[in-house]
């Protein structure tokens, strides 16, 4: 059997979790104070997802650069590969919130989206 020990993200407890996997995959979760504990300690032990953040330039636009993230979690093995996809990306102003700025990120089939709101320049 393997232990592993996390710390539960989703509310401001912050629980000390501790997963115990078994030989035939199953998952126990000991130490957190809601449903939502043990959700996350299981996904965190079997599929471990994160969103990304970060920033992609912009063409033509009121500021430099655009704040995107992707629109749920992506495999915690594909944020290096999201990375690199968004390395090189420009988009052209106007943008608003939620658009789509990359369809299928790393092949995940995650669309990444804009964060904020970036007018066209007017010169």
């Amino acid at each position: 059997m393997e232990e592993r020990d996390l710390v539960c993200i989703c509310c401001p407890l912050g629980c000390s979790l501790k997963a115990k996997i078994e030989e035939n995959g199953e998952v126990h979760i000991s130490g957190n104070t809601c449903k939502r504990g043990e959700d996350y300690g299981k996904k965190e032990t079997t599929a471990p997802t994160r969103i990304v953040t970060t920033t992609v330039r912009i063409k033509g636009g009121v500021l430099p650069a655009l704040s995107v993230k992707t629109q749920d979690g992506i495999p915690k093995n594909k944020v290096f590969e999201c990375i690199q996809a968004l390395q090189d990306v420009e988009v052209e102003a106007p943008v608003h919130i939620g658009d789509i700025i990359f369809a299928d990120i790393a092949g995940t089939g995650i669309p990444v989206i804009a964060t904020k709101e970036v007018e066209k320049c007017m010169e």
